[in-house]
């Protein structure tokens, strides 16, 4: 069966840390199944890791071409290593691919992290006498556990991370075979034509995206939260605000865009389109006595893209609170609920120093890190801090409090662009304006306007329903037809402290006449 990412690209460290991969040049049973369990118990919750054999190492690099393995060896590795699963406890089995490279076979095994951790292995698998230990990662060794990390290793029994765990609310019919064919195109895996003579279940399985019996699975987190149109069915306030503040917070007037919603991978994309379309400028400085220009940008990119995926990767989607980008003249701050690990001081958040302990959401950052949308490995503060820096920009500030309750990053605009005359400005704020509608009315449909006309008075909800549009005054024509108006701020009620009152009337805001306005010019 063909490995859920490209082989290349493991290869050289792309998708998947360095220190989460360890070539072998052939077949060392003891050594790799001291790596299975180190990986399997994924003390630091980043993912497990991968095992080739078949390659020789020259400085953490591959040699190509590879030396591979011959087929009777694959063969023999694989017959041996049904015993050796065995041995270890809780028993584990990891995953096995044979990939080719450069004509050569490889053996791939794919150790998830394991969820009956503490897993612990004879120190040498082949002896006749063996004697059992606890192994960890510590950077890119495996090494045995001591007495306190063994203890800490053990309180993390059944511990799995959320993004992990069977979605018992969920069927696999939730799960979107088209999201899945596409991220597998996206990240180059050949799992893609071998998933078109395969079931379902069975694609989904050699993801690890499903778990239970055999009668009865169940999709895990991470695959609703990738593979599913609208996860917020399963996660509360899985969606990203945007707002536009123009006169900064302190002013009531601002600008909401339409909700950001979808896959994960969608609302970062999402996000970062509209950040660049309606809010980043680039401004060209010639400088006196040299050729060069400098290129300058109001919010670099990199920085953006950075700190939003990293809010979505990180987020607690057990918490009922969205994920809110806010936008002022002076800066964008981007907001995500459930904090950094407690581990990390607020010293280390200042100098970027960061080597969190624990991560949220472990399989979610390896398909956005193989989607190239994050970095991993706490990067991302140091990242934003480079890009920025190199933009000529101010140090961004990175705020949490003691409960580690929420994680918010403030990006300052460049002062350049803070010079701007105030009817650059203007024009700005306008354009945001008219995006902002635009994207609005692509989301109403036609009879959503004709009540927006016919509110320009206070109305009935039955002349609403059966005199404009033919309905049935009925809950659900309401639901549909007025109740998206009320959510948007286009139409409000005559009688807010009595929504069910016989005497209420709806009438249209000045949101929605400006909405109507600009459908008509």
């Amino acid at each position: 069966m063909p490995l859920h990412i490209n082989i290349e690209d493991l290869l050289h460290q792309r998708s998947v840390e360095s220190d989460r991969i360890e070539f072998k040049e052939g077949w060392n049973p003891d050594a790799i199944y001291r790596s299975i369990c180190a990986f399997a118990n994924d003390f630091e919750n980043t993912g497990g890791g991968y095992i080739i054999v078949g390659i020789v190492e020259e400085e953490g690099v591959p040699k190509r071409p590879v030396k591979g393995l011959s087929a009777a060896e694959l063969a023999e590795i694989q017959r041996k290593m049904i015993g050796f699963n065995n041995l270890i406890r809780p028993i584990y089995i990891p995953k096995v691919f044979i990939e080719e490279v450069d004509g050569r076979q490889l053996l791939v095994i794919w150790v998830p992290g394991g969820s009956n951790r503490p897993y612990e292995v004879p120190e040498q698998i082949t002896a006749s006498q063996k004697r059992y230990f606890y192994y960890v990662r510590r950077y890119a060794n495996s090494v045995k556990a001591d007495q306190e990390t063994q203890q800490e290793l053990i309180s993390l029994a059944n511990q799995v991370p959320f993004d992990d765990r069977p979605n018992t609310q969920a069927s696999l019919e939730d799960v979107s075979m088209v999201l899945v064919q596409d991220h597998l195109r996206r990240v180059g895996s050949r799992l893609m034509e071998w998933m078109e003579q395969h079931t379902k279940t069975e694609v989904l399985e050699q993801m690890l995206l499903v778990e239970g019996p055999a009668e009865h699975r169940f999709p895990r987190n991470v695959a609703l939260m990738m593979f599913n149109e609208h996860p917020e069915r399963f996660f509360p306030a899985t969606w990203v605000d945007v707002v536009y503040f123009p006169e900064g917070e302190g002013h009531p007037e601002f600008t909401e865009f339409p909700r950001i919603t979808g896959p994960v991978p969608a609302m970062i994309r999402k996000a970062l389109d509209l950040l660049q379309t309606n809010f980043l400028r680039e401004k060209v400085i010639k400088q006196q006595g040299k050729a060069e220009a400098v290129r300058l940008w109001n919010y670099p990119y990199a920085a953006l893209e950075e700190a939003v995926a990293n809010a979505l990767y990180h987020r607690d989607y057990l918490v009922r609170e969205q994920v809110e980008i806010r936008v002022t003249p002076e800066s964008i701050v981007i907001l995500n609920y459930g904090g950094p690990d407690r581990s990390i001081r607020q010293e280390d958040l200042r100098s970027g120093r960061i080597r969190p302990r624990r991560y949220r959401n472990r399989r979610l950052g390896d398909f956005l890190k193989e989607l190239d949308l994050t970095e991993g490995r706490a990067t991302g503060i140091p990242t934003i801090k480079r890009v920025l820096e190199s933009n000529g920009s101010p140090a961004p500030i990175f705020r949490t409090d003691d409960d580690r309750t929420f994680f918010e990053v403030e990006i300052f605009c460049h002062p350049a662009f803070l010079e701007a005359s105030l009817v650059e400005s203007d024009q700005a704020n306008d354009q945001v304006n008219d995006q902002a509608e635009e994207e609005l009315a692509k989301r109403l449909e036609p009879e959503h306007m004709k009540v927006l006309k016919y509110a320009l008075k206070p109305a009935k909800r039955k002349d609403i329903l059966e005199g404009v549009l033919g309905l049935a005054n009925h809950t659900d024509n309401a639901r549909r037809y007025i109740d998206p108006l009320l959510a948007e701020g286009l139409l409000d009620r005559t009688i807010k402290d009595r929504p069910s009152s016989p005497l209420q009337r709806y009438v249209i805001t000045e949101k929605g006449r400006k909405l109507l306005k600009h459908q008509q010019e």
